[in-house]
């Protein structure tokens, strides 16, 4: 195991996959340090029910969110990354994929506003949802799966550290009472339109792309290739955010701040995975086509070494829950220790089944199987969440996220070994 990390370190093939994972690297302990300094703040200063309502609100968007990135950041990543030394085929690949990412950002607009308007429970805070959409529309012209594909991940690193790191300075700043608690979608909002149009900039500039606009013929072909991984993750979202949306009708914004705590301090904890995920994924997408046996047996050894490093953090985080919480949120967030003991699988989980399921069954073109994973795990965590959320509130809650998370895994691994048996 050990000398296959030594030759990913000392081989100059994989000095370009080594930088993206130290760029990706920084960007995520960013990600991590920013939320850790952000949201116990929040929750001190907005109180536990503003903060839930921004969880709440966050819950929504992120359908829309998902909608417009259609499956992209795993089908146009893989795609670029094949095309990599081919001009013509980045063109036509780029304008095609953002052609479709505007076209499903104007129906997402149109969308939400019929929804907030709809329902009493939205409308009293429409203009959170309208102010949080801006971070959809940022999220949107932002090509992370084009420089994810040409394995210029720095890109990716510069843009977030200036936009993140400025953005939340101001949340600091000038939230400073209850009453501000809507400048917080408001500043997010504006440091992801602020990185999707600097983006554009470095695209034009360094890669000379230009983005035309294609017919709707070009846009629905983009939209058929991305429609597998574009349900599985709409429907990863159905059993994430739903369960803060079932959560806040049954129960309350009170309960959805404890729960949003403690599930996005364990995300945090479990986005530590992700560096290593998109720095493999387009590497691995060109190892794949030229040798899959070789390739899977890397990816083996990876998931050996993460899983034992992962299970290390979640009986760490078990035992230290009460201590954890309490230093991050203090002793306002005291309910949320017992939430964060059920939640602490979801790192190792996460990273588990991103193993077998994005580098193993994506990479081998099997989005079909992945999908069915997604697909069951949805059914799966609509029929256990509805009974449990409503019998024990918000423990509830975070019993069926695990149990799900679990299942993921277990399908995921499943179909990776039958399709790695067909290989041998």
């Amino acid at each position: 195991m050990f000398s296959f990390f030594n030759k990913i370190l000392h081989d100059k093939k994989h000095k370009i996959l080594v930088s993206n994972f130290v760029y990706l690297a920084i960007l995520q302990g960013l990600n991590l340090i920013l939320p850790l300094l952000t949201f116990p703040y929040l929750v001190r200063v907005l109180g536990i029910e503003s903060f839930g309502l921004l969880s709440f609100s966050f819950a929504l968007i992120t359908y829309f969110q998902i909608i417009t990135d259609f499956g992209f950041n795993s089908i146009a990543t893989r795609d670029i990354s094949v095309a990599i030394h081919d001009k013509k085929m980045q063109q036509d690949i780029f304008n095609g994929v953002m052609s479709a990412k505007l076209f499903l950002l104007g129906l997402c607009f149109v969308l939400m506003s019929i929804i907030v308007f709809s329902f009493e429970l939205l409308r009293n805070h429409w203009e959170i949802y309208f102010f949080s959409f801006g971070s959809v529309l940022g999220q949107a012209i932002f090509p992370v799966w084009f420089f994810q594909g040409m394995q210029k991940m720095r890109y990716i690193t510069y843009l977030n550290l200036f936009t993140k790191i400025i953005f939340t300075i101001a949340i600091f700043i000038f939230v400073k009472e209850e009453q501000d608690y809507f400048l917080v979608p408001v500043f997010n909002a504006l440091g992801f339109i602020t990185a999707g149009i600097i983006s554009f900039y470095f695209v034009r500039k360094h890669f000379d792309l230009k983005l035309q606009i294609q017919s709707f013929q070009k846009i629905k072909s983009q939209l058929i290739k991305g429609k597998y991984v574009f349900l599985s993750e709409l429907k990863i979202s159905i059993f994430t955010n739903t369960n803060l949306l079932i959560l806040g009708i049954f129960v309350g914004n009170q309960a959805v701040g404890y729960f949003a705590s403690a599930e996005k301090l364990a995300r945090a904890i479990g986005n530590f995975q992700t560096p290593i995920s998109n720095t493999l994924f387009p590497f691995l997408a060109i190892e794949m086509i030229s040798n899959k046996t070789k390739t899977i047996e890397n990816i083996n050894k990876i998931t050996i070494f993460g899983a034992i490093f992962f299970s290390i953090i979640a009986l760490l985080g078990f035992f230290f829950a009460k201590e954890i919480i309490l230093l991050v949120y203090g002793q306002v967030m005291y309910p949320a220790i017992i939430l964060f003991k059920i939640l602490i699988i979801i790192p190792l989980a996460s990273f588990l089944d991103t193993m077998f399921g994005k580098q193993i069954l994506l990479n081998l073109g099997k989005d079909n199987l992945y999908f069915r994973v997604i697909l069951w795990a949805t059914v799966l965590n609509i029929s256990i969440n509805l009974g449990l959320t409503y019998f024990y509130k918000e423990l509830g809650t975070a019993a069926a996220l695990a149990i799900t998370q679990i299942f993921i895994v277990l399908g995921m691994w499943f179909y990776a070994r039958k399709e790695i048996a067909k290989l041998c």
